[in-house]
């Protein structure tokens, strides 16, 4: 019964191992990892901020330009709000 059970440590399960879960817990986690890697991109620029020419200046601005059109356009869209 134990290498069956839902649950190995011991603790007597208390509802189904499969139920479903609401898919905006997946949305947000999903989103959380894209704007958090987006800003490991800022820390080398940071870094290097005063090594830069103005073209890669601009560049980044444009990154970040997108970047806050990106975000702008899911919290339009309702991807953030927890029903």
């Amino acid at each position: 019964f134990e290498k069956i059970s839902s649950y190995e440590c011991g603790f007597e399960p208390f509802g189904d191992s499969h139920s479903i879960f609401n898919i905006q817990y997946f949305v947000v986690g999903i989103l959380f990892m894209l704007f958090d890697l987006e800003l490991a991109y800022l820390f080398p620029w940071v870094l290097n901020l005063g090594n830069l020419s103005i073209f890669s200046f601009f560049v980044m601005f444009l990154f970040l330009f997108l970047l806050t059109i990106g975000f702008i356009y899911e919290w339009n869209k309702g991807a953030l709000d927890w029903l």
